[in-house]
């Protein structure tokens, strides 16, 4: 929005000049009347006038002081009806302190002493001295002061400066009547002053009543510096002992705009100086850039050199303005005005309801709406004496919305609230940044059709320049020049964002992340949380040192300290909607409560619902837990696959059925059979919710070892199923339990001192047993210290009562016997 209040100033300050100065023309005439009858100058041609070779000269003093005199080449009595006519007419009129001096010159003046007027037959002349500019210089006197004092005294600076303060007013047709001391003039009157001129058709004077009325098309040209000024107004009046000025239909303009009121009433100080000016029936500011503001009613208060210091605009405040490719309109019942010492407007307070409204066309179609109790508005100088607004601030509770919307492209809508919002703007304009204290809000909606909300405290948000371009390969949620470059929100930070559904199938979950303290970066949408930050997608909560949250694309990083909780909520499965879409799986290991995570870093991908731990990764859920490396949760297939490292192998801990154990004391029985534990070591591990199933490679392990309260075994691989949770004679029945474990490829198994060798081995925790195959070629092979080594086609290990079996299907089985040392 630009204007400038000098259009207000001007309007005061030319309606002043132009009233003040027929205002003393016509006061002229008014020591005409009481100081000087024309009926008397017949009767005193003999007494008091002096006879010259052009005329004559009548003086009237009074203690001492002049008070007029009036000169006239000739005067001649008429006979009939009383009259008189006065030939070549020059009047000068003296203040009463003798400080003023104005001339009145005529070619002819008629006088009726019978109707008591006098009437100028031809154009008038009148010169005025406005008051306080020139002291009076009696006619033929030359001011000649002493030297050194030449320059300093009145009388001496009189002669310097009475051109420059000088007022002329021409007419014709001017009527004097003495009964009711109106002087009127139908006819055009013309002004001239130094710094311009001006005229008005028709003008009336009563200087009983001191009151002066311009009647129509008053108009006055000056030039207020450099710059062109044209006052005008429909009628003019101007009461001289209030010290009062009413103009109907005034307007100033000038090269940088226009000011305008229905009616105006002006209050000037004795000094002459405006105090006030209040305006009605539509008061507007208008600059030649397109800006305006107009209300029903206002008032402008000023100083002694007519510079305005406040002012009030009520009934409805509009203001409007527009710029390539941008246009701004705003409202608000009322608007207070406050000016600098130099009188350039700096602040308005709006209330009781203020709206703002803009739009800018360029890359995308952007519209913003404030809406406020109150907004306070600074405002900058600008180049060519043209106000930029600086600043806006608004309280009580602020909303700002806006909609974005590029060619072809959907309307991407935003919300900002909070309880208290400040806005500043740039050279241009445009809105750069923006802060929000208290429950402050930021909701939009982006390009991809995420929707986001962010709330905190305090919300302060950097706009990229006008012009700024996107970011390359990457579609802005809004217009370029209005792209959010970075915000921060403190204070109890909470964001919400919610990705779109795809085609034929289930929203996902929303994403919720809490913190202390977060920084958001436009160039990649990214959001920053410290603080306590916590992340819930609706399956896994995750809380860090720190999190980075993708508001694009919703993925989130976690860094030090990562704790996570899968909470196995019901999950979508992938490509299915309706009823059947939901899958009752869990994910973790098999149990049925929540799963926990501890890592160094974490990463959780919104559109697949996967989720990666690295660094000392440990997963647990119930009695069973896997440490590794890397994990990684997938909700939607519902798997779980750990990596481990030569240094650092795959460690997975599971329940597993009822053992005896072999330990024996002196004296005592074995223990009695019981939940056991199954500790298995691999390179990496891949396990399945939907089929409670795990496989095991040796990877950079060298191999997969698995142990339990009764054997170790060593393989290449292997694979352990689970029981579904409480499908297990347990006491607890709660944690899922080994049903069985297969290793294959190079196997060997070591228990109480026995060892065995084979190709598959396969443990059942049901019944204990481990049974052991091999091939035709390599059979299994069992070697125990004390009975020697045997062979078979299969080698059973009971756990329960130490026994091995041997089972050949008819074949022949070797056994070796070996003693001991």
């Amino acid at each position: 929005m630009r204007f400038t209040i000098e259009r207000l100033r001007t309007l005061v300050l030319v309606a002043g000049a132009l009233l003040i100065a027929a205002l003393v023309g016509f006061l002229a005439l008014g020591h005409w009347r009481n100081r000087f009858n024309l009926k008397e100058i017949p009767q005193r041609l003999g007494a008091d006038i002096q006879r010259e070779a052009n005329g004559f000269t009548y003086t009237q003093s009074h203690g001492g002081h002049t008070l007029f005199k009036i000169h006239a080449s000739r005067v001649v009595q008429l006979k009939l009806g009383g009259r008189a006519q006065l030939h070549d007419v020059q009047i000068e009129l003296y203040g009463e302190d003798g400080t003023t001096v104005d001339r009145i010159s005529g070619g002819e003046f008629d006088w009726d002493d019978k109707a008591k007027k006098a009437t100028a037959a031809g154009p008038v002349e009148i010169t005025i001295m406005r008051p306080g500019v020139a002291p009076a210089v009696a006619h033929g006197v030359h001011a000649q002061p002493p030297a050194a004092k030449s320059k300093s005294t009145p009388l001496g600076s009189a002669a310097s400066t009475a051109a420059s303060g000088q007022i002329d007013v021409k007419t014709s047709g001017l009527t004097f009547d003495e009964q009711t001391g109106i002087a009127t003039t139908a006819a055009r009157v013309e002004f001239s002053v130094a710094q311009g001129d001006g005229s008005s058709l028709g003008a009336t004077f009563d200087s009983d009543k001191g009151e002066l009325i311009l009647d129509r098309d008053v108009q006055l040209n000056v030039r207020h510096g450099k710059e062109p000024v044209v006052l005008r107004a429909q009628h003019g009046e101007f009461q001289r002992d209030e010290l009062t000025c009413d103009l109907i239909g005034a307007a100033a303009g000038y090269r940088n705009g226009q000011a305008s009121a229905g009616q105006a009433h002006i209050l000037f100080r004795q000094d002459g100086s405006a105090q006030r000016l209040e305006a009605r029936d539509g008061f507007s500011l208008t600059g030649t850039t397109g800006a305006r503001v107009a209300a029903p009613s206002g008032s402008l208060d000023f100083n002694e050199r007519n510079q305005p210091t406040r002012g009030d605009m009520e009934g409805g405040v509009t203001m409007e303005s527009s710029s390539p490719g941008r246009t701004t309109s705003g409202s608000a019942p009322t608007a207070q005005l406050a000016f600098t010492s130099r009188g350039e407007l700096r602040h308005a307070h709006l209330e009781r309801g203020v709206i703002l409204h803009s739009e800018q066309q360029g890359t995308a179609h952007l519209v913003r709406d404030w809406r406020s109790p109150v907004a306070d508005i600074e405002f900058r100088s600008a180049a060519h004496g043209q106000l930029q607004m600086a600043s806006v601030r608004g309280t009580g509770g602020v909303t700002i919305t806006g909609q974005a919307q590029r060619p072809g492209g959907s309307v991407l809508p935003s919300r900002m609230s909070a309880d208290q919002v400040t806005g500043e703007f740039g050279a241009h304009q445009e809105l750069k940044r923006i802060v929000g204290v208290g429950h402050a809000s930021l909701e939009q909606t982006t390009a991809a059709g995420a929707h986001q909300v962010t709330s905190g405290d305090r919300l302060e948000a950097m706009l990229a320049p006008a012009g700024a371009a996107p970011s390359k390969g990457k579609s802005s949620q809004s217009d370029a020049a209005q792209q959010i470059q970075s915000a921060t929100v403190d204070g109890n930070v909470l964001l919400t964002q919610q990705q779109p559904a795809k085609p034929g199938e289930t929203p996902p979950p929303a994403m919720t992340a809490n913190a202390g303290h977060a920084v958001y970066e436009g160039a990649g949408e990214w959001l920053h949380l410290t603080g306590n930050p916590r992340v819930d997608d609706g399956g896994l909560q995750l809380t860090a040192d720190k999190l980075d949250v993708s508001q694009s694309s919703g993925d989130a990083f976690a860094r030090g300290n990562v704790k996570a909780t899968w909470l196995n909520a019901n999950i979508a499965k992938v490509g299915s909607s309706g009823p059947d879409s939901i899958a009752q799986g869990r994910i973790g290991l098999g149990g049925q409560g929540p799963a926990h995570v501890v890592a160094a870093e974490a990463r959780l991908h919104q559109a697949t619902g996967e989720a990666t731990f690295r660094g000392q990764a440990r997963l647990w859920q119930q009695a069973n837990s896997i440490s590794a490396p890397e994990i990684v949760l997938d909700r939607a297939r519902q798997t779980l696959v750990a990596r481990g490292a030569a240094s650092q192998p795959v460690n997975l801990v599971l329940l597993s059925g009822g053992e005896q154990s072999r330990k024996r004391t002196a004296g005592k029985q074995p223990k009695a059979a019981g939940p056991s534990v199954l500790q298995v070591w691999a390179g990496d591990v891949k396990y399945s919710g939907a089929e409670r199933r795990a496989i095991l490679h040796a990877g950079a392990a060298g191999s997969v070892t698995a142990e339990t309260a009764s054997a170790t075994t060593s393989s290449n691989e292997a694979e352990i199923v689970l029981l579904p949770p409480g499908n297990h004679a347990a006491p607890d029945g709660g944690s899922a339990q080994v049903d069985r474990l297969t290793a294959r490829g190079r196997v060997v198994i070591t228990s109480e001192g026995r060892r065995g060798t084979g190709e598959q081995l396969v443990y059942s925790s049901e019944t204990g047993d481990y049974v052991l195959t091999g091939t035709a070629a390599a059979p299994p092979r069992m070697t125990d210290p004390v009975h020697g080594s045997v062979t078979g086609e299969a080698l059973i290990f009971n756990s329960r009562d130490d026994s091995v079996s041997i089972e050949g299907h008819g074949q022949k089985t070797q056994t070796q016997t070996v003693a001991p040392k």
